[in-house]
């Protein structure tokens, strides 16, 4: 099985202290994260990295700039004791018909709804996704992203580790699978504690985050 899954968009490493998320990246891999935007009214910012071709890092966490947000933080973030690869992303040829392809298959990924950033120049960014496996919350099922008009977060020359593996362990993975497939996508699972962590080639050589 391939280690990379398919139509990868992106992974999230969710943290409660972004700034500190980002130096300890830094630190370890030699790569510095570019900063990504705000996420106005839902109290968080994001740091990227590109993880080679059109697949990339999203490390999130509180933005200290932002008044206390009305609901809690995409993410998890608020609930977080230190970073976590939390979930990822795949980006299918069409959203709305691989939303209805999965519910046929007997999968729900959850509703589509706007999202929106603003980067650092100013720039705002808008698409769609799903809002979240509610049949397996754990992350490994990734949730769908359809960028639309806006242009990749990897059009804008982000700094890169490549992406050498995505791997997950689930107590039972046979229950993943099933989901993963109705998704027309795979991720190599084992048995234990749920778990999500990857590796990059960097700098420094190789470097693995869970």
């Amino acid at each position: 099985m391939n280690a990379i899954p398919a139509r990868l968009d992106h992974l999230v490493l969710a943290t409660p202290d972004l700034a500190a998320t980002v130096a300890d990246f830094t630190r370890r891999t030699g790569v510095s994260p570019a900063p990504g935007g705000v996420h106005v009214g839902l109290g968080t910012r994001n740091h990227l990295v590109s993880l080679g071709g059109t697949a990339y890092l999203e490390i999130i966490g509180p933005d200290p700039e932002q008044p206390e947000p009305m609901g809690p933080r995409p993410f998890g973030v608020d609930a977080l004791a230190a970073a976590r690869t939390v979930t990822w992303a795949i980006s299918p040829p069409d959203l709305d018909a691989a939303v209805a392809t999965a519910r046929i298959r007997g999968y729900d990924p959850g509703e589509i709804r706007p999202m929106s950033r603003r980067r650092p120049d100013g720039t705002l960014l808008e698409w769609r996704l799903t809002n979240g496996d509610t049949q397996h919350p754990s992350g490994l099922v990734p949730f769908l992203i359809d960028w639309g008009a806006t242009a990749h977060p990897t059009a804008s020359g982000l700094p890169t580790t490549v992406l050498r593996s995505l791997t997950a362990t689930a107590p039972a993975p046979h229950e993943i699978r099933p989901l993963l497939a109705a998704l027309d996508t795979e991720l190599p699972l084992t048995e234990g504690p749920v778990g999500l962590s990857f590796t990059v080639d960097t700098p420094r050589g190789p470097v693995t985050f869970g």
